[in-house]
């Protein structure tokens, strides 16, 4: 389970050295290869490739004929790039998908369970204050009728 954020540095190579803490599960999953992906229009996602693995199949199940799918198959599968730990626990994260994600140098790795996100530290610190705003998103979802059935019984 990965969990928290860590703001951290990629090295002038774009090298990300990957938090002790997270490097022996990684080992442990899936012997240090990971998988490390765009998510449209936001950040990168970093899976040990046996999380990944069993979503690249469903996203290759998808049509081919619908133009979502389509769309999803080449964000997901198309910039997805197996990669493994270094002796030093770190990965090069590939320059087009550094692009794409418009990351350089300052990132935040923010555990989701599964996976790691990797923000551009300004992306991430604008999206972390809008979700700051969650009451108020959630009371306007209910009175808008628009909120998803997960949610409806949900308490902390």
């Amino acid at each position: 389970m990965f969990r928290g954020f860590t703001p951290l540095s990629l090295d002038g190579k774009g090298r990300l050295a990957i938090p002790s803490r997270y490097r022996d599960a990684l080992m442990q999953r899936c012997g240090g290869r990971v998988v490390l992906t765009l998510d449209p229009g936001r950040c990168m996602l970093l899976y040990p490739a046996t999380e990944w693995e069993p979503i690249e199949r469903k996203i290759l199940d998808l049509s081919s004929f619908h133009p979502l799918s389509r769309q999803l198959k080449l964000i997901l599968v198309g910039s997805a790039t197996e990669l493994e730990l270094d002796g030093s626990g770190r990965i090069l994260v590939p320059a087009p998908l550094r692009e794409k994600a418009r990351v350089d140098k300052d990132v935040v790795l923010v555990g989701q369970g599964n996976k790691f996100e990797i923000w551009n530290e300004a992306a991430w610190q604008a999206e972390y204050d809008a979700a700051t705003n969650f009451t108020a998103a959630l009371e306007e979802a209910r009175q808008r009728g628009d909120l998803p059935d997960e949610l409806k019984d949900f308490a902390l």
